[in-house]
Formats: structure tokens, C-alpha cells, sequence
């Protein structure tokens, strides 16, 4: 007898598997029509074009959905304009929770009220704080455009949200302030593990702040950070509400997906721009995890 026979001829065995594919079948059903099915359909969507009459089943049209959109000088303004958006808000955040979180793993009076406020950004419903930053961007009463003019570094009429060319940065930095301080918490957690002994064997050696933090900090945290970027990353890639409330001068894929899909009611191409999206961030994280190590992410 082979070992899956003899595995099953015991009824205790066979009471125990069957009541083990019992317990997980909810969550392997829930999981297939919330997630696979979804993914499954889209992906069979991206081949097709979807008429506006739902009695009318998609036309399969093959690769002609991508072939359009890599020819479309739209898409790759999208995709230039999504990876600048991705890559300039993460380095950001990533860098202002690194320097919030050192700064704040000193003791000092008022330090836990001082980290629970740092969080209000993260914590604060997105829609809220979009519109507080368009206010306080407006041309008319907002406090930062006549605060950069003062400066002598802004004299346009015209809304740093309201052109292309000012609403792509405005957007990095809103979306940096409002995420980093998921990186402060990941970072700060990580900082208080490293033990202090390292530190005062540092010192002792005539170490200043730099080296300490050129020899110990930063290699103890290099896997977190390189966990906050690769989250950081996905994202990113993927922000809608963030870019979508502020402003409408910034294209990125996700919005370009948006609007394909359900303003020019191309739903077939729309399905194939979320799927080149998700192809991107793929390839990104086999990437990234075999430049830095699976044993280090």
C-alpha cells in the first residue's frame, strides 16, 4: 500500500483530515471570491473590449488592449509621472521618519505625548486632510503661497495645485508628510532594540555622533528601512485617494485606470492597465528582494 493509502486507512485519520479541510474550506472559499476570482476576471477583462449594453457578453480582442497602451504616449506620461510620484514620496518619508525617529529615541520631557502627536497625519482621515492642504495651497488666502512669496520664490497667479508643473511636488511632499510616520514607528521600534552597551563601547573609543551612527545605527537598521521602502514602494504605486483629492493635474496609472474604466467606460483597456501595474510591482519586488536578500527583508 502506498503511504496516502495507508494515511487513510486509519478513520481516526480520516475524521481528523476531513475535519481540517472543514475548518479551513470558509476562508479558502471567502478568499477565492473576494481576492482570486476578482484578479481571475480582471485578468480575462484585459482581453476583451466590454460593450455598454450589459446584455452583450466582451469581445475577445487578444493583446490589442496593451498593444494600444504601449503605444499610447498617455500611458507612458502615467507611468513616468506614477514612478517619480513613488519613488520621490518614499525616499522622502522614509528619510523624515529616520530623522523623527532618531531624534525622538532621546529622553526628554513629553516624550509620549510628543510621538502620539506624530502620528496625527497617519491617523487623520485622508479626505480631511486633502482639503486642509488645498486650503492652506489656494493662491488666494492660502498661508504657503504667500509665504513663498514673501520669499521672492512664488509670483504666479496661478495655484501651485491648479498647473502640472507645481501640483506633482505638492503631491510627493503631502503624500510624505501624511505617510511618514508609519517609517517613524517601524524605525523607532527597531532603534530601541539596539542595545546601549554598543553605544557607550563607542564612545569609549572616542566614536562621535556620525560615526555612531555610520557604524551601529544604520546597520542595525538597514532591514527595517529596507521593509519601510519596499512597503513603501507598493504603496505608493498603487495611491489613488491622495493624488485624486488634491488635485487633477497629476496622472498617475492608478487614476489613469480610474478614469479608462469608468469615465470613457473602456473597461477592457482599463484591465489592462491595472494589470501592467501590477506586472511592475512584481518585477519590483524580485528585484528588490535579490538586491538586498530574503534574510535581510
Amino acid at each position: 500500500m502506498t503511504g496516502l493509502e495507508q494515511y487513510f486507512e486509519s478513520p481516526a485519520q480520516r475524521r481528523e483530515t476531513l475535519l481540517g479541510i472543514g475548518l479551513i474550506l470558509p476562508a479558502v472559499l471567502l478568499i477565492g471570491a473576494v481576492i482570486l476570482y476578482p484578479i481571475a476576471y480582471n485578468v480575462y477583462l484585459s482581453f476583451t473590449t466590454v460593450p455598454l449594453n450589459p446584455d452583450k457578453a466582451p469581445t475577445w480582442v487578444g493583446l490589442e488592449n496593451y498593444a494600444g497602451l504601449l503605444s499610447s504616449p498617455r500611458f507612458w506620461n502615467a507611468f513616468w509621472t506614477t514612478l517619480v510620484f513613488t519613488v520621490g514620496s518614499t525616499v522622502v518619508s522614509t528619510v523624515a521618519g529616520l530623522a523623527v525617529a532618531i531624534l525622538f529615541n532621546r529622553e526628554f520631557r513629553g516624550r509620549r505625548l510628543a510621538r502620539g502627536l506624530v502620528l496625527l497625519p497617519h491617523v487623520t482621515p485622508i479626505i480631511a486632510v486633502a482639503f486642509v492642504w488645498q486650503f492652506m495651497l489656494s493662491p488666494l488666502w492660502g498661508a504657503i503661497p504667500n509665504m513663498l512669496a514673501q520669499w521672492g520664490l512664488y509670483s504666479n497667479s496661478t495655484g501651485l495645485l491648479a498647473q502640472s508643473s507645481t501640483a506633482l511636488p505638492m503631491v510627493i511632499i503631502f503624500s510624505a508628510w501624511r505617510n511618514f510616520p508609519f517609517a517613524f514607528l517601524l524605525i523607532v521600534a527597531r532603534l530601541q532594540a539596539i542595545p546601549e552597551s554598543m553605544y557607550e563601547a563607542a564612545r569609549i573609543d572616542g566614536a562621535g555622533a556620525l560615526a555612531q551612527f555610520k557604524d551601529i545605527t544604520f546597520p542595525e537598521l538597514r532591514g527595517t528601512i529596507a521593509i519601510v521602502v519596499l512597503l513603501r514602494f507598493i504603496w505608493e504605486f498603487n495611491a489613488f485617494a491622495q493624488v485624486w483629492l488634491l488635485t487633477r493635474q497629476v496622472l498617475t496609472l492608478p487614476i489613469f485606470a480610474y478614469q479608462t474604466a469608468f469615465a470613457n467606460f473602456e473597461q477592457g483597456t482599463g484591465a489592462a492597465i491595472s494589470l501592467l501595474l501590477f506586472l511592475v510591482q512584481v518585477m519590483f519586488l524580485i528585484g528588490f528582494v535579490t538586491l538586498f536578500g530574503e534574510d535581510k527583508i
